[in-house]
Order: C-alpha cells, then sequence, then structure tokens
C-alpha cells in the first residue's frame, strides 16, 4: 500500500458520519454550534441570537444533542447547552476557512 493511500473507513462509520453531517448542515444548527464553542448558553440566548423563537431553538438543540454532538445540564429553571463533540471546533474552522470570506466578496 503507498504512503499516501487515503484511510478508507468503514461504510458502516461513513454512514453515521452522513447522518452527522446533515444533521449539521442547517444554517441555525450552525450558528448555535458557533456560540457554544465560546461556552455554555442557555436556550433563550441562543434562540435570540439566531433570531427564531424559543420552542423552534429547542427543538434544533434536542436533534444536535440526539446525535451526542451537544450535552446539556439544567441550572435552576434554565437548561444549558454546551459542545460536547471536540471535532465541532475543527469543523467550524474549516467552514470559517472556505465561507468566512463570502461576505466581503464584491
Amino acid at each position: 500500500m503507498s504512503a499516501n493511500a487515503p484511510i478508507l473507513l468503514p461504510l458502516e462509520s461513513l454512514e453515521m458520519a452522513a447522518e452527522c453531517l446533515r444533521t449539521i448542515a442547517h444554517p441555525v444548527r450552525l450558528r448555535m454550534i458557533q456560540l457554544l464553542l465560546a461556552g455554555p448558553k442557555p436556550v433563550g440566548e441562543l434562540a435570540l441570537a439566531c433570531g427564531i423563537p424559543s420552542n423552534q431553538a429547542s427543538e434544533h438543540l434536542r436533534l444536535l444533542k440526539d446525535r451526542r454532538l451537544l450535552a446539556a445540564e439544567r441550572r435552576g429553571r434554565h437548561t444549558f447547552y454546551e459542545v460536547a463533540e471536540p471535532c465541532l471546533e475543527h469543523l467550524v474552522e474549516c467552514i470559517t476557512d472556505r465561507f468566512g470570506e463570502e461576505e466581503s466578496a464584491p
């Protein structure tokens, strides 16, 4: 095998990866992940930052949590979410590197 040969994952692993990527592939969820990379935040703060109602924010957060990308912790009357998958930081960096200049493009 050549030294530059790619490491091929089993198709089952790729199916799980594709499912996670489908979950992440939504602008609101990507924004939530960006915000949560700075630290834990409650649903209301995330909803406000994303310009959506709290019930919609909760649904997006539930999907991300179900994929084990986020974790939730109850603090009094509020639930705080935080990033549970460290690789999300690298993914957001890739997205920022690729698409971060789009707003300043002529």
